[in-house]
């Protein structure tokens, strides 16, 4: 639970980071312009430290690619939502949603919640740092180039470990299908229905000649 709270947490700080890629201009001493841009605005940050941003105007306008990662990282915050509410129903240590074997099964949902959350960050992330590193490795490409920024780790991070306790959260399961084993004694247990109380007396089969004669069947 603690591995994909982690991971969810880290997915949802991912959205509000300025450093989707960043660029920078240096001069002779000094690095004179620093350019950076997430999924909903571009910025320009000087020596001083003074930023000039840009918001997109409109989402219609936008790459299809920025467009895809907003909607894949919204998702995953999402998916990570409601596996976090489906995983206090499921574990044991809380007294809510039911049998054993029903918790192991909202667990399980919980686990599988996790696990397209962390699909969806990763995907999007992916598909981000992928579009950042076509432009900067293609020599025709004569805008500005841009590198990889703190975002796009801190969001296969956290896409990871929503992974990872996903896949805890569904071998939850396997806990509750397991065969019980019982021990059996066969002697004892014979022994244990032979000895009976008849009229305040002990009755026991070691000596059934009290009680029947030598014709009798027992």
């Amino acid at each position: 639970f603690m591995v994909s709270i982690s991971g969810w947490v880290l997915v949802s700080s991912t959205l509000p980071t300025d450093y989707w890629k960043v660029s920078t201009i240096d001069g002779t001493v000094i690095t004179t312009a620093t350019y950076w841009a997430n999924l909903w605005k571009a910025c320009v940050t000087d020596s001083t430290g003074v930023s000039n941003c840009k918001d997109f105007p409109s989402m219609l306008a936008l790459d299809g690619y920025i467009q895809a990662c907003r909607g894949l990282m919204i998702a995953a915050v999402s998916l990570g939502f409601f596996g976090s509410i489906f995983a206090l129903f499921g574990m044991k240590c809380t007294k809510v949603g039911g049998s054993d074997k029903a918790k192991a099964k909202i667990a399980c949902l919980a686990g599988i919640v996790f696990i397209l959350s962390g699909l969806c960050s990763m995907t999007g992330c992916s598909l981000y740092a992928n579009k950042i590193t076509t432009e900067f490795f293609d020599p025709l490409f004569v805008e500005q180039k841009y590198e990889l920024g703190a975002a796009l780790f801190i969001g296969w991070a956290g896409a990871s470990l929503c992974i990872i306790g996903g896949v805890i959260f569904c071998f939850s399961i396997s806990d509750n299908n397991k065969t019980p084993r019982y021990a059996y004694n066969g002697a004892t247990s014979v022994m244990s229905s032979r000895t009976k109380y008849h009229g305040g007396e002990d009755f026991k089969t070691t000596n059934p000649s009290k009680q029947f004669d030598k014709n009798a069947y027992v």
